[in-house]
């Protein structure tokens, strides 16, 4: 068998053998994203009813949109997607349903069957250039590459599965109709443009670009082919907000007409034109577009009526990233990425339509910027692109075997950053097994109308594992974060109290509007000044509250430690006037050495213990209180007060079950969570506590 032959410029492979090397990439691919089984498998604490949990907050929302299909739970949830929102929860749904499989065990693995498949387009573009054992190769790098791993491997349940692979494939078959001038692949094409935003309903900017790239190219290269204007008035018509079947239908009736020659040519320039106008019009292309960038590269306070706090300010995948950090995650390494841009620049030079993947490419590089999960959309070009290089510097290579061999071994080397990663990629699960059956007790209480006061990170997983609703979740990032935040760092357990309560029955009743919004009349004339407000609630004297009409907890994970710092910005600014205050003190401190005078922390700070002063850096002050708190076997706090000093502001509370400190000032200890959590001082006549563990606390709410 040939490789490839130089007289003809084809490879020499059957049908037959090309399935077998997508088969074995594909195996590859799935046998890669197997290593991170294997690890979770040996600890107990991923388990929940016999299969190993996911490691992603956001498959907990796709996963409760099937849930409530197949069990009918969280019927009062209106957030819950419908099992047609999209291929993720559809596609869950029928796994789930007909397989033999639990959702738990559908929900763990399909990441790795369904993103795995991105080897089919990367070898049929090796085919296509002439070469499928390039295309093979690349699809071995393509389908693991770090940020492609990352975010489609096993437990990874996201749309990500789709909506990183589906793009190649309307590469190729938009390649393949350029290559080929194909009718066939022209509506294969189509099919899969119109099947994108079923697939990844953020996806249309991606889309778009790609068939806004694929209309210039025709127009530069190929103007004078009649071809051209039919296919752009296809394509203009697969991306058209419409309705599918409407899409089909037109696209249809454009294939028979430009098939039988129906139209003259003429008319076939002025039809193509005008679907073109009406995509760009109906689409509103450029601004989707501008508003995609805008979203992720602009962080910060939102101006116009109040100003609240952006979420995108403090999403780590959101950020901006090192040049380092974006060519490991696209190709494993810088020099990886450096081949791949070599490997892209005369690949584009030999095969011009790969042109078409500029979009790909242009997303990863917006990564520095827009943050780590754009670098997912450029791993399968670069992959193809080193690669292309590698088949170049072994084209001197007149054994053909020899040269396989060669390009195998030097697509290890490209390989080996990845594999290793995946080796060393140990991602926990979202939850632990301890702290799920505190949701699974709660899911035993009160009913499926209640909600539950907790930060956004735990929002899906308490619909899924306890059957309730929350206020915020991790895709509704709007306004009522500051509602929450405001909540859990309030001094004022009364404040917090009434809060929750007028938050949770204002959401209900008003059809599940924006509380902030709703409350303060965010924009309107009668705009409330929020500050004033929060003080009446906070005052003694009564308050007209809603009737009570479900019952409302209060979530406190140990966890929430970590990023309490984060969830504290929400709510620390001004909203009639964005002015933010001073950022408030908490520090969690795991590491340090306890000496006979002193405690000495990881980061510079140390306490003489002899004379209470708290040393950060070269600066020095005394300590208002020490405290230490610990739990009995039943989970209850048994906290002592040490008072020192009591005008200073801050305080180091020894958690002692955990082994950790914490350092913070007064607003912060005096904050709901601290309190109810670390502290376990509460108002018996505002809140019940109903589960006490290390791993989390829920109070109800008795107003």
């Amino acid at each position: 068998m040939k490789f490839w032959d130089k007289e003809s410029g084809k490879d020499d492979f059957s049908t037959k053998q090309i399935f077998g090397l997508m088969l074995i990439a594909y195996l590859f691919s799935i046998a890669m994203r197997l290593i991170w089984v294997q690890w979770a498998g040996g600890h107990p604490e991923f388990f929940w009813n016999g299969q190993i949990m996911i490691n992603t907050n956001d498959g907990y929302y796709f996963a409760s949109g099937v849930q409530k299909e197949l069990f009918g739970t969280l019927q009062y949830n209106p957030r819950v997607p419908d099992i047609l929102y999209t291929a993720t929860t559809f596609f869950t749904y029928i796994a789930a349903k007909f397989l033999p499989f639990s959702l738990d065990t559908v929900i763990l693995y399909m990441p790795t069957f369904v993103s795995s498949l991105v080897v089919i387009p990367i070898i049929l573009i090796g085919r296509l250039y002439r070469s499928t054992m390039m295309g093979f190769f690349a699809a071995l790098l393509g389908s693991i590459a770090w940020s492609y791993y990352n975010r489609t491997m096993t437990g990874y349940y996201d749309t990500d599965m789709f909506s990183a692979m589906a793009p190649m494939f309307i590469l190729y078959f938009l390649i393949a109709t350029i290559e080929k001038e194909s009718f066939v692949h022209l509506l294969w094409a189509a099919a899969f443009i119109i099947l994108y935003p079923f697939l990844y309903d953020m996806g249309l900017s991606i889309v778009y670009a790609m068939g806004i790239m694929y209309m210039i190219y025709m127009m530069v290269f190929h103007r004078k082919d009649r071809f051209t204007y039919q296919s752009i008035a296809i394509i203009s018509l697969a991306l058209m907000p419409l309705y599918w079947p409407m899409k089909a239908v037109l696209i249809a009736l454009g294939y028979l007409l430009f098939r039988q020659n129906r139209l003259k040519e003429s008319h076939e320039k002025i039809l193509a034109v005008l679907a073109v106008l009406l995509f760009l019009w109906l689409g509103d292309v450029f601004w989707l577009i501008w508003h995609k960038i805008t979203s992720y590269a602009l962080r910060g306070e939102e101006s116009g009526g109040l100003h609240f706090f952006q979420v995108n300010a403090t999403v780590r995948e959101a950020g901006r990233i090192p040049f380092e950090l974006m060519a490991k995650r696209i190709s494993g390494s810088v020099p990886g990425l450096f081949a791949a841009l070599v490997g892209y620049i005369l690949l584009v030079m030999r095969h011009r339509s790969f042109i078409l993947s500029l979009p790909l490419i242009g997303i990863g590089i917006f990564s520095l910027w827009g943050g780590l999960r754009f670098t997912v959309y450029a791993v399968p070009v670069a992959a193809i692109s080193l690669v292309y290089l590698i088949y170049l510097v072994t084209s001197f290579m007149q054994n053909q075997r020899l040269r396989v061999a060669a390009m195998g071994f030097l697509t290890l080397l490209a390989l080996w950053p990845n594999i290793t990663h995946i080796i060393n990629y140990k991602v926990p699960t979202v939850f632990n097994a301890q702290e799920v059956s505190v949701l699974d007790r709660l899911k035993k209480i009160g009913s499926e109308k209640d909600y539950v006061v907790t930060w956004w990170d735990y929002g899906y997983p308490i619909w899924y594992y306890a059957d309730k609703n929350t206020l915020i979740d991790g895709g509704k990032h709007d306004h009522d974060n500051f509602i929450v935040s405001e909540i859990l760092t309030t001094d004022s357990q009364l404040e917090a109290a009434r809060l929750s309560r007028i938050a949770i029955e204002t959401y209900v009743s008003s059809g599940y509007k924006v509380v902030a919004d709703t409350l303060f009349k965010n924009g309107q004339k009668d705009q409330i000044d929020p500050k004033s407000y929060l003080e009446r609630l906070a005052d003694p004297a009564p308050v007209a509250l809603p009737k009570k009409s479900r019952n409302i907890y209060f979530y406190m994970p140990y966890r929430m430690l970590d990023i309490f710092p984060t969830v504290a910005i929400f709510s620390n600014i001004d909203l009639s006037t964005g002015e933010k205050s001073p950022r408030k003190m908490f520090i969690k401190l795991n590491r340090f050495k306890n000496t006979s005078d002193a405690l000495i922390f990881a980061n510079g700070i140390k306490l003489d213990k002899k004379n209470g002063l708290l040393w950060v850096g070269n600066r020095k002050t005394q300590l208002h209180r020490f405290v230490t708190t610990a739990l009995d076997k039943k989970g209850m706090n048994h906290t002592q007060v040490q008072t020192i000093n009591p005008s200073s502001r801050l305080s180091l509370v020894y958690m002692k079950s955990y082994n950790a400190f914490l350092l913070l000032d007064e607003a912060m200890y005096n904050s709901l969570y601290v309190q109810l959590f670390v502290l376990g001082n509460y108002d018996k006549n505002l809140f019940e506590l109903i589960e006490s563990s290390p791993w989390a606390k829920v109070y109800r709410l008795k107003l």
